[in-house]
């Protein structure tokens, strides 16, 4: 009979997985409530069953070697799944596990995008409830929440993050008024313009080579959703992210100035806080949240 394989370390990969994450053997010891030197066998354990190296020390933390990289992204995922619905189904469905806050400080990428979607999250997680709160101040250590959505704010503590978005801004007009015409629709209609975001119209016209005198201003609203209305229902145009508007264009309501599409140098990024204890939970929220916004963008290519 053939020598018997070994079994899989299940234990270690979650440990390693964790070390990753945490970015040192101490701070995954304290996650798995664990000493140091257990996490440290975990990793000497996985690195035996795979015949490969996967951390190399660089000064305080451990970083992973090219081949650990790729094992942690492979296996990451799926054992997250499994943890999360070994939770879920343990301690049932009056628990906090099956409860999300998200908060975000992109208000109209909220109104837009995420909060329409969320049902569709809520059934492929089996029934999770998501909160969402809004915020434009600086989130700390104290708040109480597990996913931060945003743009230019940074998180305090440990936490993970995705590349969600590189933002990209269109001029855009009511079908009816737009359809037809070409660049010069910039220079016949008043460009609304968006208080909280300054930086869109200035960085949107040095994008387009033009000068301020080169559109009508129009009326100023505080945020996107805010002109949104306008847009939609009157004669003018608006500056906007194309990730905010993409519904609204794939539904005919608004379109899009050909040759208006300029890069903003933002990212959208969404952070899993360590500190919750929905932390499986905020990461498969996150990673729905790259295929969301990758699945907007295909529908207005």
């Amino acid at each position: 009979m053939p020598d018997k394989q070994p079994d899989v370390p299940l234990n270690a990969i979650r440990a390693v997985v964790t070390i990753a994450r945490e970015g040192s053997l101490t701070e995954a010891a304290k996650v798995l409530n664990t000493t140091q030197s257990s996490v440290s066998r975990y990793l000497a354990v996985l690195e035996d069953y795979l015949g490969a190296t996967l951390m190399e020390r660089r000064g305080r933390r451990n970083e992973l070697t090219e081949f650990g990289r790729l094992f942690v992204n492979t296996v990451a995922e799926p054992l997250d799944t499994i943890c999360y619905t070994a939770q879920r189904m343990r301690r049932g469905p009056s628990s906090h596990t099956n409860r999300l806050v998200v908060r975000t400080s992109l208000t109209t990428f909220a109104y837009t995008l995420l909060v329409p979607n969320l049902q569709a999250f809520s059934a492929e997680l089996g029934g999770v409830v998501v909160d969402v709160v809004s915020s434009l101040s600086l989130p700390t250590s104290s708040d109480g929440f597990d996913v931060l959505l945003t743009r230019d704010l940074s998180i305090a503590g440990p936490a993970e993050h995705w590349e969600l978005h590189k933002e990209h801004l269109v001029c855009v007009g009511a079908a009816h008024y737009v359809s037809g015409k070409e660049i010069s629709a910039i220079r016949s209609m008043p460009v609304l313009s968006i208080t909280s975001r300054p930086d869109i119209l200035p960085t949107w016209l040095k994008g387009m080579g033009l000068k301020h005198k080169d559109i009508n201003s129009g009326a100023r609203y505080d945020h996107h959703y805010l002109a949104l209305p306008a847009v939609t229902t009157g004669k003018c145009l608006l500056v906007a992210p194309e990730i905010v508007v993409s519904g609204l264009v794939k539904d005919g309501l608004l379109k899009v100035v050909p040759g208006t599409r300029v890069a903003s140098g933002m990212q959208y990024r969404a952070y899993a806080i360590h500190r919750g204890g929905n932390s499986e939970l905020a990461r498969a929220f996150c990673r729905w949240m790259m295929r969301l916004c990758q699945g907007a963008m295909l529908q207005t290519a």
